[in-house]
């Protein structure tokens, strides 16, 4: 994996800087919910505005809008930046997204971005494994520069794929085993213990498409049906009725799980145990959560849920690294080229 060139090495003195951060946060009744990624994209921006860069165009896409939606508009996001770092110098763009050419990685609005810019940042690690306008086309009009998130996070994700402590311990959960079959494989391989749970381990129990066996829950908290307040029941892994689901690892598994993870040096854990968004599914994450700060060792949180379970718990200072990117860093475990690290020229 190559390192590309640091905007701590870019000349910004007078220059006006077009930054791609991951402003892609969510929001609720029209303000921002959690402002984690808006804070990750701080330390570039301030590092250009103490370098006196003269102009700071920010863009960044947010959701996954279908044309101009107005729930989708970048105001909230802005008016949170502006609340963290309020400099006029500082102008964030409308959502990229509102534009097709953006994720078409179209020449001619990449040049509508650059367009009057000196040189381009791309911070935007959670964005990086795709090839759009505003990650990839944009960085070969401009002299590129990778920002202090995105070199931070290829230097924490990028020590899993070299010589680890060990035990090595992978664990994996959420909805949809393909979306992970790659890394699971690539990474699960080096790793001393797979743990698997969420709807994933239901996929894996039916066909095992891991080239290597992988640690299940024996026990789930089942529910008769998709709702927050059924009726539920512990029940053994294997004897699952087939009307009721699993919507949470069970106390045994839970227990069992937490051991593997104790006992670990090196951890990397992405996606829930169960439906972590309702309470009384959540019992699940949440000891695994717990699990993974008390491990001394090198530790990596990955995956929109897992990180706010972390966040939530209030365990984030007990995590080596909680990665802003969920498919970027994926890819990158995988083993795979991110296009939007690729255009930027190495150091």
């Amino acid at each position: 994996m190559k390192t590309p060139r640091s905007v701590r090495d870019a000349d910004v003195g007078g220059k006006r800087v077009l930054v791609r951060a991951d402003l892609n946060v969510p929001l609720e009744n029209g303000r921002v919910a959690d402002d984690t990624r808006i804070r990750a994209a701080l330390p570039t921006l301030r590092l250009l505005l103490e370098r006196r860069a003269s102009h700071v165009r920010v863009c960044s896409h947010l959701g996954r809008p279908k044309g101009e939606d107005p729930e989708y508009r970048i105001d909230p996001v802005r008016d949170q930046l502006r609340s963290l770092l309020d400099d006029d110098r500082i102008h964030v763009l409308e959502n990229t997204r509102f534009d097709p050419r953006d994720t078409a990685n179209d020449v001619g609005f990449a040049r509508e971005l650059a367009d009057g810019c000196d040189l381009y940042v791309n911070d935007a690690f959670g964005s990086a494994h795709r090839a759009h306008s505003s990650t990839e086309a944009v960085a070969h009009l401009l002299p590129a520069y990778a920002g202090l998130l995105l070199l931070e996070e290829l230097e924490h994700l990028g020590r899993l794929l070299g010589e680890v402590d060990r035990p090595f311990v992978l664990v994996a959960g959420g909805a949809k085993v393909e979306d992970k079959l790659g890394v699971l494989s690539h990474l699960g391989a080096r790793a001393d213990a797979v743990l698997i749970g969420g709807k994933m381990a239901e996929e894996l129990r039916e066909e095992n498409q891991l080239p290597f066996e992988a640690m299940l829950p024996t026990d789930v908290v089942a529910a008769a049906a998709f709702e927050p307040n059924a009726e539920t029941r512990v029940t053994p892994f294997d004897e699952l009725p087939e009307s009721w689901l699993g919507l949470d690892i069970g106390p045994v598994s839970r227990e069992r799980f937490a051991g593997e993870i104790r006992g670990a040096k090196t951890v990397f854990w992405n996606g829930p145990m169960g439906v972590f968004e309702w309470p009384r599914f959540a019992e699940g994450t949440k000891t695994v959560a717990a699990a993974v700060a008390a491990v001394d060792g090198y530790t990596v949180v990955g995956g929109g849920d897992s990180v706010r379970a972390v966040n939530e718990l209030g365990l984030e200072d007990g995590i080596s690294w909680v990665s802003t990117g969920g498919g970027a860093s994926l890819e990158l475990l995988e083993g795979k080229d991110l296009p939007g690290v690729a255009a930027i020229p190495s150091s």
